[in-house]
Parts: C-alpha cells; structure tokens; sequence
C-alpha cells in the first residue's frame, strides 16, 4: 500500500508540471492569498499585543487583583486588605514578570480658579518603571515621583494641567471619600507634568504617592485598592489568573486584562471578526481558481483516466491521484510563499509602517495610545492557522474533480478526442 502511494505520489508531482504555466499561475495566486493574510494577521497579533501591553501599563496589569465589586463600582472602600501576600502568590507562578500594589480612586481637583474632577492612580515609584507603568515613557516636563511617602505631590497629564491652568510649582488640592465615607482633602504640589499621547489619559491624569494616599483614606500599609500583575505574554493572562485565584486569600477577584477592560476587549475582538472574514473571502477566492486550476486538468484528461481505469486503476486510485495533485499544488504553494513573504516580513517586522502622518500625531482606543509604527509580527498559532485553512481549502477544492476522474469511464472516454 505504501509503495502503491508512492508511486501515485510520483505521478501527481510530475502531472502538475505537465501545464508549467497553469500551475505557476496556481501558484502564485495561493503565495499572494498567503501573503495577504499574514499581513493582515501579523499587523493584528503586533498592534493588538501592544495595545494589551499599553493598557497593562497604564492601569492594573495584565492581570488585576480587586474586591469583587470594584469592577461594578469602584469606591475607595473596596479594597485588597493584604495586597502583599497576593503579591507573593503571584510571584511564585510561571509567567509572571513583576507585580505592583496601587490605589485608584475618583477624586476632585481644585485651584484657586477652576475645578475637575478626575480618577487618580497612586503608586510606589521605587516598585515601578516603564515596564510597569507606561507613563514614565511620556514626554516629561518636570520630574516624576520619586517615592511612596513623598510629601504634598503630585503628577498631572498635560491637558488637565492646561485645564486646571497649572504650572510646576502650583498648588493644588484634592478631595477624595476615605475609606469610612469622610470627605478629606490634601493639599499637593505639582511636581511633573507629562504627555503620554493618549489625549484621554492627558486629560483625567492625577498620579499621587501611595503612602500619603493610604494615610488619607486610612489605609492600612499594605492595603490597596487593586494588585496589578505583569507577565511576559497576554495571551498566558487566562492562565495566569487562573492559578493566581486559587492561591489567593477569600474576599477577592481575579481578573485577566480582558475582564478587567471590557472596551480594549471588545474593539479587538471586533477587529480580529473583521479580519477573519477579509481571511475567508481570500481563502474562498484561493480555493475557486485552486478548483479551476483542477477540473480543468481533469476534463481535459478524461480519456487518459478513461485508459487508466481500463488497465487496472480502480476509481480509489484515480481519486487518490488527484488527490494528491491537490496536496502538491498545497505544498508548493506554502514553500512558493515562505520563499516570497521572508524578506518583506523580516522588513516589516523589524521597520513597520510609518502611519504617523496617517494619524495626524496621536491616536487611542479605549484610552490608549496606539504606536503610529505597525509592525508585522504574527504568532506561531496564527501562522499555522493560515497554513492549515491553505491546505484545506487546497484539498476541498480537489474532491469533486478528484471524484470525477474516479467516474471515468473507460467506454465513453475512449470516445473522447
């Protein structure tokens, strides 16, 4: 039997290349179908990875620990009573690159002439960088905070410090509700002021030392409002929180990014649909003229099937034969497009598009920036996905020419001239 396969394996490789020029044109339409779809693909694995890493960074991490009906509600009197001990849980699990103890909360600005309101973030600067809080990467005017307990501080975005009519050095106070629902105030400096490129995030950020904070709501020292969780993959997040809720103390949630940002979620999810159906119009096209391509040889070889069928070849064979003609045109295609996308996706990998003109300076999706730099960068499972929808759609569209030349027969294609 595996000598019989061998042999029609043979046969098929060398009828394919009986119509050089038809099964070029084959070919190249299956290398252009690939190459369409791992550009859309790639684009979309590389921008939506850096969007889940963007909004990581600039809120609760790829996976965020809170009180259960902080994500309904958020109030300051939801909190993490011991975010250290989630911490350590945390970062005892695979994946995990750091993790970060922050309170974030709905408070009130105020100067002397104008009054916002807005949702602060407090943190321990000495437990955060870029890789943990994106907005260290901004365009700084100012400095940073530089510790938990730095006394009368503040950082603002750009845009609400224009709104407030602020500078470095002005005053500012904050009121926020502490933890027993008493209205307090604190009375800050502003010490940075920085551009992130979301206009969103520039227009409500108010970053805050998370020891002051504490003391403010009458916090305990190592209360939170949420523990924020980094890991060296977002598609690990399910996972991760997984194994993170059944290590972690009753009376809280864990939430993947997903859950977490319903919004960043859904325009992905939107997204990723779109471009599975632009990936299905291409391989339905790829499979039409890989359909042509075959019947066509087959109707024009219908004596000779007629003649093979008389000699000995049972219609099993000559299905299989054809068969196999479908999964050498498959092949040759997938090597045809690994040989044409290399360089192109090796450029775009590493340079990208430049679509900072495009968007005129800035862009963002449920309030974060988008990189105008797209680089294509697809993930193994997208790239077999592709392959395995080529050769399927290559091997459908051989089975009913396939099927045909097993019908053949010997007395009416004798006839054929």
């Amino acid at each position: 039997m595996a000598t019989g396969n061998a042999k029609l394996a043979t046969m098929a490789w060398r009828n394919i290349w009986r119509n050089r020029r038809r099964t070029l044109i084959t070919v190249f339409g299956i290398v252009f179908g690939v190459f369409m779809a791992v550009l859309m693909t790639g684009i979309g694995d590389s921008t939506y990875g850096q969007m889940i890493d963007h909004a990581a960074r600039m809120g609760g991490g790829h996976v965020v620990v809170q009180h259960p009906d902080y994500q309904r509600l958020p109030t300051l009197k939801k909190t993490v009573p011991d975010a250290e001990a989630v911490e350590a849980a945390a970062a005892e699990l695979p994946h995990v690159e750091g993790t970060t103890s922050r309170i974030t909360g709905a408070a009130m600005l105020a100067t002397a002439k104008h009054s916002q309101g807005t949702f602060f973030i407090a943190i321990d600067p000495e437990r955060e960088s870029e890789d943990t809080f994106g907005i260290l990467e901004g365009r700084w005017e100012g400095e940073p905070l530089t510790s938990a307990d730095q006394e009368h501080a503040v950082v603002l975005g750009a845009v609400m410090a224009e709104n407030l009519g602020v500078k470095l050095g002005s005053k500012v106070v904050y009121t926020v509700t502490d933890k027993g629902g008493e209205i307090v105030s604190g009375l800050v400096r502003v010490v940075g002021i920085v551009t992130t490129g979301a206009p969103s995030l520039d227009a409500s950020l108010c970053v805050l030392p998370i020891g002051e904070i504490r003391r403010s709501l009458g916090y305990g020292p190592h209360e939170s409002t949420m523990v924020a969780v980094f890991i060296d993959d977002h598609r690990e997040a399910d996972a991760v929180s997984e194994a993170l809720a059944a290590r972690v103390p009753e009376g809280v949630a864990v939430l993947p990014w997903n859950e977490a940002q319903p919004d960043l979620a859904g325009f992905i999810a939107m997204k990723q649909g779109g471009a599975v159906v632009f990936e299905v119009i291409i391989m339905v096209l790829l499979a039409a003229g890989i359909f042509n391509t075959l019947f066509v040889s087959v109707m024009e070889r219908l004596r000779e099937f007629g003649i093979m069928s008389a000699i000995g070849f049972s219609q099993r064979q000559l299905f299989a034969l054809v068969m196999w003609e479908s999964s050498w045109l498959a092949l040759v295609g997938l090597v045809g497009s690994v040989v044409a996308i290399a360089g192109p996706y090796i450029h775009l990998s590493t340079n990208g598009f430049d679509m900072s003109k495009m968007m005129g300076g800035s862009a963002e999706v449920a309030g974060v920036a988008m990189d105008p730099i797209l680089y294509v960068r697809i993930h193994p499972e997208s790239a077999l996905s592709i392959a395995a929808a080529v050769v399927l759609a290559t091997l459908v569209s051989g089975l009913y020419p396939a099927w045909r030349a097993g019908r053949a027969n010997p007395a009416d294609a004798i006839r054929v001239v």
